[in-house]
């Protein structure tokens, strides 16, 4: 076996990670938005974003667990559970540690949300914005990736989307909401006498 077997698993793990906490953010920003009427909108989509999220969730286990089984770094439990317990580039790997605690936070309360009020649901989801902008410069300061053409170019777009969804979804709350069709047809319908009975 390739002595850096570990740690090529663990950086490919962090990068798909990565990747899937950006989709899954984005296909939440897109679900909270008028794209999909609330009343139209079919279960699968919704379950699109929780298999995103524990996806996210699965490679980051398999991040934490490789840089335990390498030998590289010598990362035990506490130095990926405690912020600034690592020795190895100890600030970028506390960002990842903040990361991890605000990824299991969001997941808990996803998955307990029929229990939750919605408001402190809420108040915690917008914790994955977090999540997203602290995984990606944990990455940029710790990842030995970063130099890579590739890599650079998918930061820089994932970077761009989340920032373009965001101002969407905050813009869109200003814009006047859309009225139904037939709405729309009976108040430009010149009123008659009937009308007003």
């Amino acid at each position: 076996m390739n002595p850096h077997f570990w740690w090529y698993l663990s950086r490919a793990s962090g990068i798909v990670a990565w990747l899937m906490l950006t989709v899954s953010v984005l296909w939440g920003i897109v679900l909270s938005t008028d794209l999909f009427p609330r009343r139209r909108r079919a279960a699968w989509l919704l379950d699109l974003h929780r298999w995103l999220g524990g996806m996210t969730i699965c490679f980051v286990a398999v991040h934490l667990g490789t840089l335990v089984a390498d030998s590289y770094t010598h990362f035990g439990p506490r130095e990926l559970l405690v912020p600034f317990a690592s020795t190895w580039r100890p600030t970028a790997v506390a960002l990842g540690v903040f990361a991890v605690w605000l990824l299991v936070a969001v997941e808990a309360t996803a998955l307990a949300m029929k229990r939750l009020s919605k408001k402190w649901w809420r108040d915690v989801h917008v914790a994955s914005y977090g999540v997203f902008w602290l995984t990606s410069i944990h990455a940029a300061l710790s990842g030995t990736d970063t130099a890579q053409t590739l890599y650079t170019v998918t930061s820089i777009v994932a970077m761009a989307a989340i920032i373009f969804a965001v101002s969407y979804r905050i813009l869109s709350r200003d814009l006047p909401k859309r009225r139904p069709k037939h709405a729309r047809q009976r108040s430009s319908r010149p009123s008659t006498a009937n009308d007003n009975v």
